[in-house]
């Protein structure tokens, strides 16, 4: 076998080291938003099930994940889940792109900057990967903030006592309309709040993990690898990421649901994240700040896992062709 055979077989366990330089920019690019656009088809209904959860009013009927499916199949058929598809399905094209570029930049970045401390390989990958998730996010809520404003109303719209619009145009309009470009960003700071160190606990648990779980199987960063078939690394990939969704989304649900209720509330309400907090509280308790953690953790299992089974598949091809 020779060096370059060899080099391929390994690098499904320390891809995280790549090159950002030696990679076909256009094709990851365009692999990437069309592998991220098929996972978000797959996975859609899920967000609007955990959007719907989050905004239900004390009094609504539907409060189980059950409960919504069954509403919006009776209501509207299969279209019903995916209410809000196209705003999200077009605007995170952008904020993708100017993620994984300011992921795997930083990246890079963060373990030549590490190197010198001379800390363990599990270390090295949790604190690098950790910092570039959290980097990335925050770059990405520019494009984000504004498609989740957008499409998180026409998730619920007629639910609860919410609005109905007639598309994504008008969400738009009605919002400028009430509170200026501002009212896009409603929600702003929550969502780097909510989703920076999400994902830098995402990323961190992603890297760190993946090393456990390879020590654990007998393979530490000097093993030989070649022999590895493609399901071994599936499986210690798909378990890191499911491990890093657990891990992030009983921290960040909580914000989550704050951020949610603040960018679907009616405008004309200005509520703050002290009445939502107590609103919450007052109609469940402090669970209340947990609602859909279910869904949420759900949805960043089956994403996260697709995902980076995708990302990793993509980096693997280009990096190595």
């Amino acid at each position: 076998m020779d060096d370059d055979t060899t080099r391929r077989n390994r690098q499904p366990v320390a891809r995280t080291e790549i090159n950002w330089d030696k990679l076909d920019i256009t094709k990851f690019y365009v692999l990437g938003a069309g592998m991220f656009t098929g996972v978000t088809v797959m996975l859609y209904p899920i967000a609007v099930v955990k959007t719907r959860l989050q905004v239900a009013s004390h009094d609504a009927g539907e409060r189980s994940a059950f409960s919504v499916i069954k509403g919006l199949l009776k209501r509207d058929g299969i279209p019903g889940l995916y209410k809000g598809f196209g705003t999200v399905a077009i605007g995170t094209i952008p904020a993708r792109i100017l993620f994984l570029t300011a992921l795997e930049t930083t990246k890079v970045a963060a373990f030549k900057m590490i190197e010198p401390l001379r800390l363990s390989q599990t270390t090295q990958a949790a604190l690098a990967n950790g910092v570039a998730g959290m980097i990335a996010a925050t770059c990405s809520q520019a494009v984000f903030v504004p498609v989740d404003v957008v499409s998180q109303r026409l998730m619920v719209q007629g639910y609860s006592g919410h609005a109905t619009y007639s598309g994504s145009l008008d969400v738009v309009r009605k919002i400028i309309n009430t509170d200026g470009i501002r009212g896009l960003y409603r929600g702003f700071g929550l969502s780097v709040m909510t989703y920076s160190p999400s994902n830098a606990v995402w990323w961190a648990s992603y890297g760190s993990s993946q090393r456990m779980i390879w020590r654990l199987l007998g393979y530490g960063i000097e093993s030989d690898k070649t022999a590895l078939n493609e399901s071994k690394i599936l499986l210690v990939q798909a378990s890191g990421g499911i491990f890093a969704a657990a891990t992030a989304s009983c921290i960040s649900t909580p914000l989550d649901t704050i951020k949610t209720r603040l960018q679907v509330i009616g405008h004309e309400k200005k509520p703050t994240i002290k009445h939502v907090v107590r609103n919450l509280i007052a109609e469940d308790g402090w669970t209340g700040l947990y609602r859909g953690l279910g869904a949420r953790f759900f949805s960043m299992s089956a994403w996260g896992t697709s995902m980076i089974l995708s990302y990793e598949y993509i980096i693997c091809r280009l990096y190595y062709p």
